[in-house]
């Protein structure tokens, strides 16, 4: 008990009736550049990461010794 080809047509017909022709051609164009530039950020990504070495990190000296049960909420490396 599957779709057949006139479910499919009697649908489309439906969804075009609804929603107009130039409504689904702007839908489609935005789905098309969206998966686009999802794509091309993707690529574009990799290539950076692969590119950029990672930065040196640097110690920050300690202002003050700090007792063991203190949270100590300063940062203790610079990026």
């Amino acid at each position: 008990m599957g779709f057949s080809t006139t479910h499919l047509i009697i649908f489309l017909v439906i969804i075009v009736v609804i929603f107009g022709t130039k409504k689904l051609r702007n839908i489609g164009s935005d789905l098309g550049g969206a998966v686009k530039g999802f794509k091309d950020g993707m690529k574009d990504g990799t290539d950076k990461a692969a590119e950029a070495p990672a930065a040196p990190v640097q110690q920050v000296a300690a202002a003050a010794p700090v007792a063991k049960d203190t949270i100590d909420v300063e940062a203790k490396t610079k990026v």
